[in-house]
């Protein structure tokens, strides 16, 4: 099951927090911050497809993720190679090399992560 964009957002800042209440969470969205209930609405909906849950304590909620970001976007992967590169590697590294304009520091750090898993691998 999917997140939505917005669903998405929200639970990059509960894996930034690794826990948290509403307060924290509406502290993280940049101007104009959402409503509560939009936000209410978007947990609900995400602890209903497994991907977060909560303590209570008293009346406040304490969020926390189900799913790692990891496994998240491991699951992702293949759907964005599949989406926008036709399952190609190649075209993923062209653009990664050639449109995303990516500092020479942050290309040998790509570099580095694709070595080291090449290592790894044999």
């Amino acid at each position: 099951m999917n997140l939505s964009k917005n669903e998405e957002q929200l639970m990059r800042h509960i894996w930034k927090l690794k826990k948290a209440f509403m307060k924290d969470l509406l502290h993280e969205f940049a101007e104009p911050k959402p409503a509560t209930t939009t936000v209410l609405t978007m947990l609900k909906r995400m602890r209903d497809k497994g991907f977060i849950d909560y303590r209570l304590f008293g009346n406040s909620r304490e969020y926390y993720a189900l799913v790692t970001k990891e496994k998240y976007f491991s699951k992702h992967k293949g759907g964005l190679m599949n989406d926008f590169f036709d399952n190609s590697a190649k075209q993923l590294g062209s653009f990664l090399t050639s449109e995303a304009n990516l500092s020479t520091d942050q290309l040998k750090e790509l570099k580095k992560i694709i070595d080291a898993q090449i290592k790894k691998d044999q």
